[in-house]
């Protein structure tokens, strides 16, 4: 390696965002972590929770929809569906009036998963909450919003 070279990737090494960064991969892989292993108790991988939870106290969603509010890619999104239907706690339909449109909703069963599942999933996430001050939680957010909109 050049002594050009060198001083370079040392100089990228000591950038100050860097411990910044590392921190909040370490935090969403705690996060994560602790996420999955109580949604997967209830049979359900995160991604199925994650449907569930945002099709929720709604009349349905398109495909499109959930995609974005969901934040799993589209492909990915198919074949969560797919599942969730075999466990019969979705229902895809076209509407008549827009036949490329495939809307979502919870059936019964998927309703009565999302009264059970949610308010405790919630509520088991709330505990680590809370051992941040209010303060905090809004200065997070402010932050994380901050370096979401710088990318």
């Amino acid at each position: 390696m050049s002594a050009i070279q060198n001083k370079t990737t040392t100089q990228a090494a000591n950038e100050s965002f860097i411990p910044t960064m590392r921190e909040l991969a370490r935090a969403y892989q705690a996060f994560s972590s602790y996420s999955e292993a109580h949604v997967r108790q209830f049979d359900l991988t995160p991604a199925q929770f994650d449907v569930i939870a945002s099709l929720g106290n709604t009349n349905g969603m398109s495909m499109g929809n959930l995609g974005e509010k969901t934040l799993i890619t589209k492909g990915t999104l198919t074949g969560v569906i797919d599942r969730l239907i075999q466990k019969q706690l979705v229902a895809r339909e076209t509407p008549p009036d827009n036949r490329r449109s495939v809307i979502v909703q919870l059936t019964a069963k998927g309703q009565e998963i999302f009264e059970q599942v949610f308010p405790v999933h919630i509520a088991h996430i709330k505990e680590r909450f809370e051992k941040l001050d209010p303060s905090e939680l809004e200065l997070l957010k402010v932050l994380l919003s901050r370096l979401r909109q710088a990318f």
